[in-house]
């Protein structure tokens, strides 16, 4: 029987070379000369320090600009409340999402059941196989998932006839 499976990951190699051109552009802007404004990555989660809310909400611009630039959806972004740090800083944390969470996953089962197409989808961890017995049935299941409005980026792949 043909299936897929529905994913949503980010490359993180390409997320540090968004990252590297943000710190190069960073360097070279003048209304970043002379300030301790930082952006790190670790794992999954992103850290943005800037001097005070001003160039925080320029380098949430920066960083969603960059995500484009290098082909990565800023949907994959989730931006966390911003905080206060030592002395007049201001952090920011960022999490890159992997995966399909749970709820996120029902979602989608939901929607695909609702639609009456004749196909099966079982929930795989972080990610959702879809099964039919015809190609066209798997074409619609992806029209209607992509016609969804979901908040988070997701790639239809492992499609076996």
């Amino acid at each position: 029987m043909p299936s897929f499976d529905i994913v949503s990951k980010t490359e993180l190699a390409e997320v540090d070379n968004a990252l590297d051109g943000l710190k190069r552009e960073m360097a070279t802007r003048f209304d970043f000369k002379g300030t301790k404004s930082t952006v790190t990555r670790e794992a999954q989660v992103i850290t943005i320090m800037a001097d005070d809310q001003m160039k925080l909400r320029q380098i949430q611009e920066l960083v969603k600009a960059y995500f484009v630039r290098r082909k990565i959806d800023p949907n994959a972004l989730e931006f966390k409340d911003e905080e206060r740090a030592g002395g007049d800083m201001v952090r920011q944390v960022v999490n890159i999402k992997q995966g399909i969470d749970r709820e996120l996953a029902k979602t989608i089962v939901k929607g695909l059941k609702e639609s009456k197409l004749k196909v099966q989808t079982a929930i795989q961890g972080d990610e959702l196989r879809v099964t039919g017995k015809k190609r066209d049935d798997l074409q619609d299941a992806i029209a209607l998932v992509r016609s969804l409005k979901i908040e988070q980026p997701l790639q239809f792949v492992n499609f076996r006839d």
